[in-house]
């Protein structure tokens, strides 16, 4: 085990408990910030991974999971808008320190890949993860218009 694999452990230990906990319990805002936090966490991890066990495919599901993961959380807010539109959530803190990880993780990875194509695709997984994790953070925020409504 090396620094890499330990680091992808602790973010996938620490983050994933907070996940469950926050998707198992509490009222439907905690919930949904919670599978947002969950797909912030596990692409990081996966660059991690990728680094640690030298496996560059894992950098390919991470690009994956950072372009599906936020999609599945507007689908999120936009089937239960009107819910979420009661009870907003919070969860601005969480999303920005879930970002700074990511940040990181990017930066670290990238370092130790050096200049090339797998540093390029690192910086597209990196930047994809934070604009979507972002996104969807402030989509579900400020909530999504409801059926009929549109915002002018």
């Amino acid at each position: 085990m090396n620094g890499w694999t330990v680091t992808a452990t602790v973010a996938l230990a620490g983050g994933g408990a907070a996940a469950v906990w926050g998707v198992a319990t509490g009222p439907l805002r905690r919930r949904v910030v919670a599978q947002n936090l969950s797909t912030t966490l596990a692409c990081p991890a996966l660059l991690l991974l990728a680094q640690g066990y030298r496996r560059p495919s894992y950098v390919d599901v991470a690009l994956v999971l950072a372009l599906l993961g936020p999609i599945g959380t507007l689908v999120f807010a936009r089937l239960l808008a009107e819910d979420l539109h009661e009870d907003p959530p919070i969860g601005l803190t969480l999303t920005w320190v879930a970002v700074a990880f990511s940040a990181a993780v990017v930066a670290a990875v990238c370092a130790a890949t050096g200049p090339g194509r797998a540093m390029v695709k690192l910086l597209v997984t990196g930047a994809l993860m934070i604009s979507g994790s972002l996104v969807a953070s402030r989509a579900l925020a400020r909530g999504m218009p409801k059926g009929g409504d549109r915002h002018e």
